[in-house]
C-alpha cells in the first residue's frame, strides 16, 4: 500500500500520521474554556459568615451614634414645639382672661339697654308713676316696703319692660328689678335705676 492509498481526513496530512502536538494543543485550549466560565456556588447551611472588618465595625457604630444624634435632636425639637405651643396658649388664655374682666367691668360700668318701668296697682293696672314714689308716698303718709309702696291702703310697684298707659292693664314686663347695670326711667322720664358700675335701684324714682 503506498501513501497515497492510506485513508486520511481533514486532520491528517497526506501521506503521514496525526500530529501529536496539534492534537494536544486542542485538547488544551478545550479544558482552559472549559475552566473560564466557571461559578463556583457556597451553601449557606455550610459556610461560616466572614468576620466584619475593624473598618466596618466603625461605619456601623458611626451609623448607629449618628441615627441616636438624629432621635435626640427630633424629640428636643418636638419637646422645644410643645413647651412653645402651651406657652402660647397659656398667654392666650391670660390675655381672654384679662379681656373678659375688662369687658365686665366695662359692662358693668356702662348701661345697657334702657327699660321702661309702669307703676302698676295691686291689680296690674297702670297708675300715675307717682304712686311708686317714696317721697310722694311718705307725702301721703304712705310707706315703701319690699319693692311696693302703699298709700291709703293700697300698694303699687313698678313693673319693668311692659306696656300700656294709665289706665290700662300692662302687658308683658316683669316686676324683677333689672341688673344694677341698666338704666330705668319711667314713661314720664323720671329715672329709677341709673345704670353704671356701683349704682343700683331701691325702686325709688327720682327726678330726671
Amino acid at each position: 500500500m503506498t501513501d497515497n492509498d492510506r485513508p486520511h481526513g481533514p486532520d491528517l496530512p497526506p501521506g503521514g500520521d496525526p500530529d501529536p502536538q496539534a492534537n494536544q494543543g486542542a485538547t488544551g485550549q478545550g479544558d482552559a474554556g472549559s475552566r473560564r466560565g466557571s461559578v463556583n456556588f457556597q451553601d449557606s447551611s455550610s459556610t461560616t459568615p466572614r468576620e466584619p472588618t475593624l473598618a466596618e465595625q466603625r461605619a456601623r457604630r458611626e451609623a448607629l451614634r449618628r441615627e441616636r444624634e438624629r432621635e435626640v435632636a427630633e424629640y428636643e425639637e418636638a419637646e422645644r414645639k410643645r413647651k412653645k405651643r402651651k406657652r402660647i396658649l397659656i398667654g392666650a388664655g391670660v390675655t381672654v382672661g384679662v379681656v373678659a374682666v375688662v369687658a365686665v367691668i366695662y359692662a358693668s360700668a356702662t348701661p345697657d339697654d334702657e327699660v321702661t318701668a309702669q307703676c302698676v296697682d295691686s291689680n296690674g293696672v297702670i297708675v300715675d308713676d307717682n304712686y311708686c314714689d317714696s317721697s310722694y308716698a311718705n307725702s301721703h303718709n304712705g310707706y315703701s316696703s319690699g319693692g311696693f309702696i302703699y298709700i291709703g291702703g293700697s300698694s303699687y310697684r313698678y313693673n319693668y319692660g311692659g306696656s300700656g298707659t294709665v289706665g290700662q292693664r300692662v302687658t308683658g314686663g316683669s316686676y324683677a328689678a333689672p341688673s344694677s347695670g341698666t338704666s330705668v326711667k319711667t314713661q314720664s322720664g323720671k329715672t329709677v335705676q341709673r345704670g353704671g358700675l356701683g349704682v343700683g335701684g331701691s325702686g325709688k324714682s327720682s327726678g330726671s
